[in-house]
């Protein structure tokens, strides 16, 4: 078992254009640069014989410790042994080099699940194809899970993208374990870890369950699909929206368009106690027959089935009062891009590896009058100012359009 992962190496401040031209291997040439991130570089490449194209991924060696050698390696090893499914991008082959180790990959030219919800538009309101992909993420995560394998890092940065938005590849595994229990607090994405997964001050012997961590990531993962945008900026006490969601477990569907099943769903998958939240299994037989996501769809009804709902553990009051209503202070409906750190002591940023091409840039603040938008456009957030966008190179998710403004949004405006 290694321990929390280590700092990340620091860029070396230019890309290494000089291997575009270059051939590894004997027959694959790299051909252009797709991203650059802690750890290297990864290219666009082909095969100079059948013209196969590929994305290989040059990891640095140099200036890594040991224990850094040893991250790199293993991350290599568990790519390679979930990569046997089709819905996790293929490893072809690893080619070692004096300078770097370049991992051969599957070409996906669409990029990823994040730029083509955000900056094309695919999924909201196309319930038929957010079941499609979604039930491909959750039977890629359910075979890793068969392995030991936790990828602990699901977001749609992570998710690559082909044939017009209907197929999906999990990549990155720069953070996954083999580990089924853990002690590896703040490990992942903020925006889709878990309660369990954020204890900023644990005690010596504390740990959490990898597997309904990751669960609960794909949770915020179908609510990207579905409804454009994350249900919260962090699942824990001090989020005015997350605590509203554990006073009422209804309360995403006051702020979201989706419907009574997908919301058991969601009800289910963020149960706050890893023990009792829907394992991956369930949620796969419970999706598969999941006849529509959201209000409004495009596509016509299924035959109708309601998901098994299990008693909640949030204060189902129905109602707030006092300083803690949550139109004193619910966050806009989009947020900065998550920084992937390690935890504990002290909390370290590591960029997202670099086929996401994520560079987390700090969130951008707007001051916007109040007559500029109608009122199914605001954000459900107290203004000036607020927060209009969270963007990743220029992407953002667009402002959310609420079908029907719950009564405490109209009390605050």
């Amino acid at each position: 078992m290694l321990p929390t992962p280590p700092d990340s190496p620091k860029l070396s401040g230019s890309p290494l254009d000089h291997r575009i031209g270059s051939t590894i291997g004997g027959y694959i040439q790299l051909v252009d640069v797709l991203g650059i991130g802690a750890y290297g570089t990864v290219y666009e490449a082909r095969n100079v014989v059948t013209g196969a194209q590929y994305a290989v991924k040059a990891l640095n060696k140099s200036g890594l410790d040991q224990r850094q050698r040893k991250f790199q390696q293993r991350e290599i090893e568990l790519h390679y042994l979930a990569s046997q499914h089709d819905s996790v991008v293929s490893m072809h082959k690893v080619i070692d080099g004096p300078e770097c180790t370049f991992v051969v990959l599957e070409y996906c030219p669409e990029g990823d699940l994040f730029t083509k919800i955000t900056e094309e538009g695919h999924y909201v309101g196309e319930d038929a194809k957010v079941r499609q992909v979604f039930l491909q993420i959750l039977r890629a995560v359910q075979s890793c899970h068969a392995q030991n394998i936790y990828h602990r890092d699901l977001k749609p940065e992570n998710i690559l993208v082909k044939d017009n938005g209907f197929t999906v590849k999990l990549a990155d595994f720069g953070l996954a374990t083999t580990d089924a229990v853990t002690a590896d607090f703040g490990c992942g994405s903020i925006f889709y870890m878990s309660p369990e997964c954020q204890d900023t001050n644990p005690h010596p012997l504390a740990c959490y369950k990898s597997a309904p961590n990751d669960v609960w990531s794909l949770g915020v993962i179908l609510v990207n699909l579905t409804c454009g945008r994350n249900p919260w900026k962090r699942a824990a006490v001090e989020d005015a929206t997350f605590k509203a969601f554990r006073r009422d477990s209804n309360f995403l569907q006051t702020i979201l368009p989706v419907t009574d099943d997908c919301n058991a769903i969601l009800k289910r998958i963020f149960d706050a106690n890893p023990d009792t939240r829907i394992t991956l299994p369930e949620l796969i037989a419970v999706f598969e027959r999941q006849p529509r996501l959201t209000q409004g769809s495009k596509e016509p009804l299924s035959p109708m089935y309601s998901p098994l709902h299990t008693p909640s553990t949030s204060q189902d009051s129905g109602y707030f009062e006092g300083p803690d209503s949550p139109f004193d202070a619910l966050p806009a409906p989009q947020y900065p891009v998550a920084r992937t750190t390690y935890a504990p002591s002290p909390p370290v940023f590591v960029p997202t590896p670099p086929h996401s091409r994520q560079c987390t840039p700090p969130p951008q603040q707007h001051t916007t009058q109040q007559s500029q938008i109608s009122a199914f456009q605001r954000p459900v957030v107290a203004f000036p100012p607020f927060t209009t966008s969270w963007n990743r190179c220029g992407n953002y998710f667009s402002n959310f359009a609420a079908p029907q403004c719950p009564p405490y949004w109209s009390m605050a405006h």
